[in-house]
């Protein structure tokens, strides 16, 4: 029989992964750096697996981290912008009431002009004041070029602020009502306002990008619906105080009369709540009904008598008409102002909003490091008592498989660990041994337990390594009795079962020479044996403690030999004694007829030895049986 420590290595079922992980730690010095550093069981390998458990959070925290950045930056740019928004929609606001005073200066002049300086609407000087007031209000507005017009020469020139103030005193003093000519007086502020609004229309360009674009362009085409009404009611005046508009001057009339009410149109499209208000202007404003009348008449433009009464009505009219859209243009000034002050207010929350979530990131983010490298050390700890617990959990399965394989034959102890069903086997030709010690009960009783028990267990495992040397299988020990079989559970074919028990056989009774009877030290232990060969029929019986059991006449009849045997003898049947004839090799003796119980008379033999060796009477001394593993009976001669 083979080692079944040995055997219990090779077939017994791998335990789970984790403890083959372990045991790999036995092998440090044969493995490469690559295989280390996947293996957790290794320092190296632990701390490549926390480092790759940090940086997989790390990447989305970073991805994170980096957007907030960008989202962040984007927000400051838009609040920048927004201010600047801010910045401008000031500056607009200034520049229109420029507009809106040269505008109002205009009309004025050219009224003092047309009624000869016998009618004025209001003191020129104020009206004046008014404009540098305004002026004043933009006098930081330095980098403004404003486009002139020289009276005299025609001579078009462009103006800083400040230069543009002096020429317009310059201006405002030589206007005289008999030797100014409306249509010098009427080019020069045109062209002024022109270019203010020129400057205003690339100020409403550059802040394009804000929610707040189409009030701008609304602001911006009132401002300019003001300027061409503003223009057309000059001409209007010069046909009610001439009587009649030359073609170049009803041309122009025409012009700014349809863009200004375009404009107006395009201005009120673009912030619809202003219809609501501009709606009321018309219908709480008696003289409007005559502003329309009196625009037909000028499109008709038939010669008539100068009326400086109805100039002055004309004049007065379309002076409040154009001072109610200018109320209209202060209410789009609150407006823009109450847009800008939302937008202003967003970006501000944007901003807040995008510096409380990179500041909660940069926060959070170190925090969700700590507590995954804190959960990665915690893992790699249980992994660690998971692979010890693991091996141990091998080593005690390695010793109940032992365990298993010495109570059963390896290939029964293989299916049942498999949860396999073991049937019952029949072997036509099987050896099997008996033995008994000789007086064994009153050895038994001359003793004490403990002495019983150690001198039992000593020459039972002296047997237990003799029949290692051989191709056998033990059945059981009970009491004295030793109960060892050959050709099974594997059956090894042809007669070797007969060479390999008989041999066997020799050799533990000679080995047992080497025992005494433990309280009669010069008392040698005799032991009787028997063996038969024939067919057998094998199993397994019991479940919680189960057994392998042979069942059939040979075993009955090996145990008859045993027990009609004698001392230091080994009795075997007839049939053995055949077998041992046709392999040849062994040495037996005739016994004769004896009474067998439940056999009657039986022919039997004496095994005495082997051809070719003589027995080992020399007894001296204790036996090594854990040291020599070699037969002790053999000696060649």
């Amino acid at each position: 029989m083979k080692s079944r420590v040995s055997h219990t290595d090779s077939t017994s079922i791998k335990s789970i992964s984790s403890e083959d992980v372990s045991t790999q730690q036995h092998y440090h010095g044969n493995m490469c750096c690559s295989a280390e550093a996947k293996n957790p069981a290794f320092k190296r390998g632990r701390q490549l697996q926390q480092m790759q458990m940090i940086i997989l959070p790390f990447i989305p925290i970073l991805a994170l981290i980096v957007q907030t950045s960008y989202e962040m930056i984007e927000i400051v740019s838009y609040r920048k912008e927004v201010s600047e928004i801010e910045s401008q929609v000031t500056m607009a606001t200034g520049l229109g009431k420029v507009v809106t005073r040269l505008q109002q200066e205009r009309s004025d002049v050219a009224f003092y002009i047309y009624t000869n300086g016998i009618t004025l609407r209001r003191n020129l000087n104020d009206t004046f004041l008014e404009t540098d007031l305004a002026l004043d209000n933009i006098s930081s507005l330095t980098d403004i070029s404003i486009r002139t017009v020289q009276p005299n020469s025609g001579e078009v020139t462009w103006l800083n602020m400040s230069e543009f103030r002096e020429t317009l005193q310059e201006f405002r003093a030589n206007i005289s009502s008999e030797d100014s000519k409306v249509q010098e007086i009427l080019r020069w502020y045109t062209t002024a306002n022109a270019a203010l609004l020129e400057h205003l229309t690339n100020q409403i360009k550059d802040a394009n990008k804000s929610g707040v674009w189409r009030f701008l362009l609304s602001f911006k085409n009132l401002l300019r619906s003001i300027e061409s009404l503003d223009i057309s009611s000059v001409y209007g005046i010069n046909y009610y105080g001439r009587g009649y508009l030359a073609q170049d001057s009803y041309i122009k009339f025409v012009q700014h009369d349809i863009l200004g009410r375009d404009l107006l149109n395009g201005s009120l499209h673009f912030v619809p709540s202003l219809k609501d208000i501009y709606r009321n202007i018309t219908r709480t404003m008696k003289s409007y009904g005559n502003i329309t009348q009196w625009s037909r008449t000028i499109y008709k433009n038939e010669r008539r008598k100068e009326n400086v009464t109805d100039a002055r009505s004309y004049y007065e009219s379309m002076a409040y008409y154009i001072d109610e859209l200018r109320k209209l243009q202060n209410e789009l000034r609150v407006i823009i102002r109450s847009e800008v002050q939302k937008v202003l207010q967003s970006a501000d929350n944007m901003e807040t909003f995008g510096i409380a979530i990179l500041v909660v990131v940069l926060i959070v983010s170190p925090i969700i490091i700590i507590l995954v490298r804190n959960a990665a050390a915690t893992i790699q700890l249980y992994a660690i008592n998971l692979a010890h617990k693991a091996k141990e959990l091998k080593r005690e399965k390695r010793k109940s498989d032992s365990l298993l394989f010495q109570m059963l034959p390896p290939t029964v102890a293989t299916q049942l660990k498999q949860a396999q069903t073991v049937p019952a086997e029949y072997y036509s030709a099987v050896s099997i041994f008996f033995s008994d010690i000789v007086g064994f009960t009153e050895i038994a009783a001359e003793c004490t337990p403990l002495e019983v028990v150690s001198f039992l267990n000593a020459i039972y495992r002296m047997f237990d390594e003799r029949i290692e040397c051989y191709d056998v299988y033990k059945i059981e020990t009970i009491g004295d009795s030793y109960m060892v079989a050959s050709g099974l559970p594997v059956k090894n074919g042809g007669n070797k079962h007969v060479t390999e028990i008989a041999t066997m056989a020799l050799d533990l009774l000679d080995a047992s020479g080497y025992f005494s009877i433990p309280h009669k030290a010069n008392e040698p232990v005799q032991i009787r044996c028997g063996i038969h060969t024939g067919p057998v029929v094998a199993g397994i019986v019991g479940t919680k403690m189960p057994r392998y059991c042979l069942f059939g006449d040979t075993v009955n009849t090996a145990s008859r030999m045993e027990s009609t045997g004698e001392a230091l003898k080994i009795h075997i049947s007839a049939e053995m004694n055949d077998a041992l004839v046709k392999v040849g090799g062994f040495k037996t003796e005739h016994r004769g007829l004896i009474d067998v119980k439940g056999k009657g008379l039986m022919d039997t033999y004496w095994l005495t030895c082997k051809e070719g060796t003589t027995p080992n009477n020399n007894h001296q001394g204790e036996v090594a049986w854990f040291a020599d593993m070699k037969p002790v009976y053999l000696k060649i001669v």
